[in-house]
């Protein structure tokens, strides 16, 4: 994949301002493409849009194709007739600068419930037509969803393998039996899915038109808890009773002496292959229609990953198992053309991962929060850097900047003034310029790093189960000093892209 020479911020949608809670695809998120257009950044760089399951992580989502009903935006459907004004008007959560999930959720899906009952009662019919042809192009894995939602709220939010024995094997008569019984509640998902898409894809058109391109991310393992799964589970390591044999994590290191035992099922890959990786085709597919570029979360897990037995507790006693390698990508390639891939290749990367991301020119990332130590060979230090890369101060994963530079000891901020060669001036500005005069084709700035926040504003602590994800900021943090910063600094190292300010 070729890039030129340019810029991108680092915001999921979620972290937008906005009233109900959370943030979403509505006023705000065109308002955020007029910033990056305003400040000539040429990306976007998004998180997945996947509708979140535990910990409100989206990357672990009750699905790997459907978007997140929590970001439809509510004032849009009043002017589609499916709501009232009165419907939207509720009382905001405490906090502005925290999603509130919870919140979200009850207030958001009861809404979304009252909307989907006035669309099926008033809806026009060149409306209908628009939901039958949604239902129908993606039909492929939006019925067995909007099924698998309704069967988990109707058995009260436990997992599918808990279910009654003829919904865990997919008996057909059952099946049909259930979806007659929960109708509506079926009805209301399929029906939040189609308006969520519709907005996506027009607040992606408008950015696209004003030259700004969408990165997206796509995680390489799925939930246990998720529709992929109950709906596949020949794919995957799974027995008989459904319940998984192998699972997914990382081997002891140093940061962690019992590794991290994350508990996704691991594929079958043989089982895939013979399969001519339809279920991959089709998932790739579906994320370039919603994005311009994507990463790959946890890329090396195609070359190898870490087998853990699903009964054991930590990811002591797990092994390394090959993933399918080039073959997955080649038969992307056969099918799809050349796909726009970022690979994650953060972590333990072997010489065989390397060989696997440059066989197919996949850019890799490089964090200058893992930059300073290591001495001159460290891979993260500028001078390593290469043209084909994705240069970051800190990714979604990271303290922020600020914070990063406060938890430093003087040895180690010692250490980066050194490399450097000069006394710090501003933090973060210091290291969001480092990146920004690297040489790497694309560089990507967290939004935290630009509103210049300490941890307070941090994204996720991997490992941490709870309290992550919630990050928002206010408009009055995006100050007229902060936006000619940044349109300065891209300008001063070539990053900046003239986009068309009208979006003609």
């Amino acid at each position: 994949m070729k890039i030129t020479r340019c810029n991108g911020i680092l915001l999921h949608p979620t972290s937008l301002p906005g009233p109900h809670g959370i943030g979403s695809l509505g006023e705000e998120a065109y308002r955020f493409v007029d910033f990056l257009t305003e400040t000539g950044q040429s990306v976007w760089q998004i998180l997945p849009l996947n509708p979140t399951g535990y910990g409100d992580s989206p990357y672990n989502a009750f699905s790997a194709f459907a978007g997140n009903p929590l970001l439809i935006d509510l004032h849009e459907l009043v002017g589609r007739g499916d709501l009232d004004q009165c419907d939207i008007a509720l009382m905001e959560p405490a906090d502005p600068h925290r999603a509130d999930y919870g919140w979200a959720t009850h207030h958001k899906e009861n809404l979304l419930r009252k909307a989907a009952a006035n669309f099926k009662a008033n809806a026009t019919a060149q409306r209908r037509q628009e939901f039958e042809n949604f239902r129908e192009h993606q039909g492929y894995w939006l019925w067995d969803y909007a099924r698998f939602r309704a069967l988990r709220d109707h058995f009260g939010g436990t997992s599918w393998n808990r279910w009654p024995s003829e919904l865990r094997h997919r008996d057909p008569q059952a099946l049909a039996r259930w979806d007659e019984q929960l109708a509506d509640e079926i009805f209301w998902r399929l029906y939040a899915q189609h308006i969520f898409f519709s907005q996506w894809f027009a607040l992606k058109e408008y950015a696209n038109n004003k030259g700004i391109r969408i990165f997206g991310d796509l995680p390489i393992f799925v939930a246990y808890d998720s529709v992929d799964v109950w709906a596949n589970q020949k794919l995957f390591h799974l027995d008989e009773e459904g319940e998984s044999t192998l699972v997914a994590g990382v081997p002891p290191d140093y940061f962690s002496e019992d590794g991290q035992r994350w508990g996704n099922p691991l594929y079958h890959w043989d089982r895939m292959a013979a399969q001519g990786y339809s279920w991959w085709i089709a998932r790739f597919r579906w994320n370039l229609a919603q994005a311009d570029i994507v990463r790959i979360d946890h890329f090396r897990g195609f070359e190898a990953c870490w087998a853990i037995p699903a009964d054991e507790k930590t990811a002591v006693n797990g092994e390394w198992m090959k993933g399918p390698g080039g073959g997955l990508f080649e038969a992307l390639a056969a099918t799809l053309g050349e796909v726009p891939i970022v690979a994650e290749d953060l972590g333990l990367i072997t010489p065989e991962v390397e060989q696997l991301r440059d066989r197919f020119a996949f850019p890799g990332m490089k964090v200058l929060h893992f930059a300073f130590d290591g001495g001159p060979n460290n891979p993260y230090l500028p001078h390593n850097i290469e043209r084909n890369s994705v240069a970051y101060t800190g990714t979604h994963d990271n303290d922020t900047t600020l914070g990063w530079w406060n938890s430093r000891n003087k040895k180690e901020k010692d250490a980066v003034r050194t490399y450097l060669g000069h006394g710090l001036h501003h933090m973060p500005w210091d290291l969001i310029r480092t990146a920004m005069s690297s040489v790497a084709n694309l560089c990507i700035i967290p939004m935290q790093d630009i509103l210049e926040l300490d941890n307070d504003g941090r994204m996720n602590r991997p490992g941490q189960g709870s309290g992550n994800w919630d990050w928002r900021f206010s408009r009055d943090q995006l100050t007229q000093s902060r936006t000619e910063t940044l349109k300065e600094m891209t300008m001063l190292y070539g990053r900046f892209t003239e986009n068309d300010a009208s979006g003609s």
